[in-house]
């Protein structure tokens, strides 16, 4: 398989990641569905969710795949009174990724992002390749200065 964008960004930035590839299922893209595919904690498994906020526009949260977004403690994160996620259809012309391949690394815009502070009890964490069925396994310090982006707690 060629390589995505978000391997290309890592490599040029030079820092160290591991490929994890699983068969796609079309009818379940969760990331519990990903955990049991790959044989890894879902609690390491981080998917990516994308909303919108009234004053600063579009932002990014990295989560466990076991968990669920606190939209109150999201939009108290990124300074908004409330935020909704990003429908799915709008997914793609906003970040350039679809549904089960949208990857923190390389969005259309650098979007402010956050990731859960859960993150850092392990030394990797999944999050997605850039397409369905790659996961790239990288420190969340590592992860978070590349993105810039802050360790918060932001789940329910």
């Amino acid at each position: 398989m060629k390589k995505t964008n978000a391997e290309r960004l890592l490599e040029a930035a030079k820092i160290p990641y591991d490929l994890l590839e699983y068969e796609v299922d079309e009818s379940d893209l969760s990331g519990e569905s990903v955990a049991r595919k790959t044989g890894k904690d879902p609690s390491q498994i981080f998917k990516t969710l994308v909303f919108s906020g009234e004053k600063h526009g579009f932002g990014v949260c990295c989560i466990p795949a076991c968990e669920e977004l606190d939209l109150k403690k999201t939009a108290k994160a990124f300074g908004e009174k409330k935020v909704e996620m990003l429908h799915v259809k709008d997914l793609l012309k906003t970040t350039g990724y679809i549904r089960g391949g949208c990857s923190p690394i390389g969005m259309k815009k650098q979007f402010p992002t956050v990731i859960d502070e859960t993150a850092c009890l392990f030394e990797k964490i999944y999050v997605s390749g850039g397409v369905r069925g790659v996961m790239l396994g990288i420190s969340p310090d590592s992860l978070a200065d590349y993105i810039g982006a802050t360790l918060v707690d932001v789940t329910v």
